[in-house]
């Protein structure tokens, strides 16, 4: 028969203290992740476990010492002669002692602080709207309606049915936790775990609210009005505390975000704070001076345009650009002037534009180019090696 106490290294007549601290002693010496895996440590390590497991009960002792070994064959359980599995069974590895040690800490926590509550946050939303280009620019008050999690009505949020209250779970008696001893090199370490009977709550809904099957909110549609701020752009987001999901049990609701998309606009084109138009006009105009009035997003106004304007001048009218956000001020609106040469004219038109030619010596262009020393007279020169 194995000698246990020879094992542990303490008399017969040690106390289940001195068995203890001989066991911790004997562990940390000749665990295999200390001394290294081998044959030898693990049958070394297995004995120790072999004999603790033995000593430190009390009837197995009370077996032991009447010369009958509860762990060999035909003694109920697995003995000294068993094969090595690892570190399972009575006694974990370094993994099961920090998992024995965090989980007693968590669960210290959890038996302090109580139940768990059912009612939690709900999860925010997002929703988009698209809006014109006029209402980016000024704001404005709008209305979205979205499906969401509603508040249960029936139940009030508390999951139970009408006239029905939750009952105290009898397996941790609305603790919501449970106790347990785990055996590690520290010694045995109690932990506490969530209840699985009622996982956690401390109490159990035996009949749910069939409106809201014992979630105590409904799936529904909400509608909310919207201060849409002057200034805002394609991507911008609002938050509106309050308006998501409600939460389980009653819980509060959490809150909703509403993403911008603005439309394009068949006249204007956003460009930061500024807004772009193109403002075609005819080479009359362009040459002699007009003045036009075009539509705005603020209504008619006026483009003054200056005699001997060039395509693409820009004329700028200040503050009728989009609103800047959270400011009070707007930016401007460029207009790009895109000026027109005439394709379709009659004889009379044409004649007057050769007059026009003669009186401004332009009748001959090229010439005139290559008299200023432009592009093409040096790349005349170049090609007759002049």
């Amino acid at each position: 028969m194995n000698d246990y106490y020879a094992t542990l290294g303490v008399a017969r007549s040690a106390s289940a203290e001195e068995i203890k601290l001989a066991y911790r002693k004997a562990s940390r010496s000749h665990h295999p992740d200390i001394v290294g895996h081998s044959s030898e440590a693990e049958e070394k390590f297995k004995q120790i476990n072999a004999a603790y497991e033995v000593l430190s009960d009390p009837k197995k002792r009370e077996t032991y010492d009447l010369g009958v070994d509860p762990l060999a064959p035909g003694g109920g359980a697995a003995g000294a002669g068993a094969p090595f599995t690892g570190f399972s069974g009575s006694f974990g590895g370094f993994g099961d002692i920090f998992e024995a040690m965090f989980s007693a800490a968590a669960g210290g926590q959890a038996g302090q602080a109580g139940p768990a509550s059912r009612a939690g946050r709900g999860h925010d939303q997002l929703e988009r709207m698209t809006i014109d280009l006029a209402e980016a620019v000024f704001g404005a008050a709008k209305e979205i309606s979205y499906s969401t999690y509603l508040p249960c009505a029936a139940c009030s949020g508390s999951c139970c049915a009408s006239g029905t209250t939750p009952t105290i779970c009898s397996v941790c008696q609305g603790r919501g936790v449970r106790e347990r001893l785990v055996r590690s090199l520290l010694g045995t370490v109690r932990t506490m775990d969530p209840c699985r009977q009622c996982q956690g709550f401390g109490n159990i809904i035996t009949t749910p609210c069939p409106e809201c099957s014992g979630q105590g909110r409904v799936r529904g549609h909400s509608t909310v009005q919207i201060d849409v701020p002057a200034g805002v752009a394609t991507g911008n987001r609002l938050r509106l505390s309050g308006k998501g999901e409600a939460g389980p049990a009653g819980g509060p609701p959490a809150d909703l975000y509403i993403e911008f998309r603005v439309k394009r606009h068949p006249g204007l084109v956003r460009d930061g704070d500024d807004l772009v138009a193109t403002l075609p006009i005819p080479m009359t105009a362009a040459a002699l001076g007009a003045s036009i009035t075009i539509e705005t997003l603020d209504g008619p106004r006026e483009v003054n345009i200056r005699p001997g304007s060039q395509p693409g001048s820009v004329v700028t009218l200040d503050g009728l650009g989009a609103g800047r956000l959270n400011l009070k001020t707007r930016g401007d609106l460029r207009v790009h002037l895109d000026v027109q040469v005439p394709e379709d004219l009659d004889d009379s038109q044409r004649e007057l534009l050769r007059r026009l030619a003669l009186e401004r010596h332009e009748e001959h262009p090229e010439s005139h180019f290559a008299s200023t020393g432009g592009v093409f007279s040096r790349l005349k020169d170049k090609l007759t090696g002049k």
